[in-house]
């Protein structure tokens, strides 16, 4: 074991015996692109034999919930949407509760959009009163222009996650964060509020979901400052799987340490 750092595929503590809810990340922790993670399908089949239960948490604001629940699907896992909670539904709670009522332009993809419709957001394109950004695969100059012309000019400005890069089966893609930062070169603001991991609010919304208490739960991903800063910073287990973006050299030099640490999911399967 390396100093500081928790044993890799080891639970010596019985932490995960003491867990009634697994959220789990999906790109990078579940799978890739449409591909399992080797090991991935049995670890969600050894959850549920276990008695105990699973959703997907993702920050991935680049598709919906029905949208999610038709890829498990082809791949072979047939969920219902209440397993899946994404950074978007989150952003919508947020919205209903602090921007009730208000215009939002939303710079995100069309299936985004008709989430946000069909939740009773109201979306302006024109004249809005709140600025929202997601992980927005469809981005083009037009809307890069306007998103900035907003943000500049002041309105309040939300963003649905912080991740830098997705990643696919290829590599790795830029994500939101990265559209942050070429409207802060532009317009030189950061979102007044990033609502998806590692934040207490879509930490909020996953508890009201799942009607678990914290400490039961373990957020189980491969990003360190967002997966497991989550868990860290807002009292939930937290399991760091090297599967995706995370590597090893990256996590002795972070302040942030997850509680367990595994090669990918298959490898907890024992524990459970």
């Amino acid at each position: 074991m390396r100093k500081g750092l928790p044993e890799l595929n080891e639970d010596r503590d019985g932490i995960l015996s003491q867990v009634r809810c697994f959220a789990l990340d999906m790109d990078g922790t579940i799978y890739l692109g449409e591909k399992w993670i080797d090991g991935a399908k049995e670890f969600l089949d050894r959850i549920e034999a276990s008695g105990r239960r699973y959703v997907f948490l993702t920050n991935n604001s680049s598709k919906n919930a029905a949208v999610y629940v038709e890829k498990l699907a082809r791949m072979g896992l047939f969920v219902g949407e209440e397993k899946i909670i994404t950074s978007g539904q989150a952003t919508i709670y947020y919205l209903q509760r602090h921007f009730s009522g208000k215009k939002v332009f939303l710079l995100g993809n069309e299936l985004l959009k008709e989430e946000f419709s069909q939740a009773g957001i109201r979306l302006e394109d024109a004249d809005p009163e709140v600025v929202v950004t997601a992980f927005d695969t469809s981005l083009d100059y037009r809307k890069m222009c306007r998103v900035c012309d907003f943000v500049r000019a002041g309105l309040p400005y939300l963003a649905t996650h912080p991740d830098y890069n997705c990643p696919t089966e290829d590599g790795f893609i830029p994500d939101a964060g990265a559209i942050h930062a070429f409207i802060h070169a532009s317009a030189f603001r950061y979102p007044d509020r990033v609502i998806g991991k590692p934040n207490e609010d879509i930490i909020e919304y996953l508890t009201k979901r799942v009607d678990c208490g914290r400490s039961q739960i373990a957020m189980v991903g491969d990003r360190l400052y967002t997966d497991i800063a989550a868990g860290v910073n807002h009292g939930l287990k937290s399991v760091l799987v090297l599967s995706g973006e995370a590597t090893m050299e990256e996590l002795e030099t972070s302040e942030v340490k997850p509680q367990l640490l595994f090669s990918s999911v298959r490898e907890m399967c024992p524990f459970l």
